[in-house]
């Protein structure tokens, strides 16, 4: 057995820090640590005394002992907690993912991760990101379709036919990042784990093999409501920043004309479904989260 662990700089309501961590000690994670990013968070104090959690508050303190200052951008807080954990190097393989990102494997994660190479430094993992469908009964993350992206010239086409007209502004096939998010194996000198890869010695690690058994299930977009209030956030500090025609588009629209976007993009129609099946780019899962927080904690 391959051990392994997550990390995760989160900001999110209680139910789906609980929701994050169920579905991952269920799957056979031997330690999750939790840097969160309000160290007020009452979300703390419902993981705290899970025994395989380490739940961190970044307060002034923390962020005074690791590097005399807190960073201002958030993008730069992630990888400073990714690189503090992988330092510790307590277990052979760490993952950085987010609170909205929840593993899909084929087969065991630590199988996996047992069959690679010794000289394999990371394993990339493939983002699906979650589609909407209004049907589907609250699950905290509430989705059951998982669109792949679909990346590069060679699928425009595809693209024209998911996305019509926003297809251009659609060039990874997805909202959010198309590079995924990757384990790093621990315990190798001048590795520097960063948000969606690694640095050697200063070097981008060029390693950029998907794993073929571990799929990355992304709640970036399944909430139409949810989705439209991070959207100033994430026009001006987040996500969209790095995609400059998209934010434009967004950024000029009418309130009418963002929810169209939306239901264009994001919505979990038969017909884009269809298309999706048909390009093997579709994945379907019901992750039963409000289940996995009962079987964690069965007094509740």
């Amino acid at each position: 057995m391959t051990a392994w662990g997550l990390c995760a700089t989160v900001r999110a309501p209680t139910d789906q820090v609980l929701a994050f961590v169920a579905h991952h000690l269920c799957l056979g994670a031997a330690r999750i640590w939790l840097h969160f990013d309000d160290p007020d968070d009452p979300a703390r104090v419902a993981v705290a005394h899970l025994p395989q959690v380490t739940a961190t508050a970044c307060d002034a303190a923390y962020w005074a002992g690791l590097m005399g200052r807190r960073p201002d951008r958030h993008q730069n807080r992630q990888a400073r907690n990714m690189l503090r954990v992988y330092r510790l190097a307590a277990l052979p393989w760490i993952a950085h993912i987010d609170v909205d990102e929840f593993l899909w494997p084929a087969r065991p994660v630590d199988q996996v991760l047992a069959d690679l190479p010794a000289d394999r430094m990371q394993l990339r993992l493939s983002p699906w990101e979650a589609l909407h469908d209004p049907a589907l009964p609250d699950d905290i993350f509430t989705a059951r379709h998982f669109r792949a992206a679909l990346r590069g010239p060679a699928r425009a086409a595809d693209r024209a036919a998911i996305f019509g007209p926003h297809a251009p502004l659609l060039p990874q096939g997805v909202l959010s990042h198309a590079a995924g998010k990757c384990f790093f194996r621990t315990g190798i000198r001048g590795l520097e784990p960063r948000l969606h890869g690694a640095f050697l010695n200063g070097t981008r690690l060029a390693d950029d093999r998907f794993a073929p058994d571990i799929a990355l299930l992304h709640f970036h977009a399944q909430d139409a409501v949810d989705w439209q209030a991070r959207l100033p956030f994430r026009l001006t500090r987040g996500a969209y920043q790095f995609n400059p025609a998209l934010q434009a588009h967004l950024a000029a629209c009418s309130p009418d004309g963002i929810a169209a976007f939306y239901r264009a993009v994001q919505l979990a129609t038969p017909e884009t479904l269809a298309h999706l099946r048909a390009l093997d780019a579709l994945i379907e899962a019901d992750l039963h989260l409000r289940d996995r927080i009962r079987a964690l904690s069965p007094s509740s």
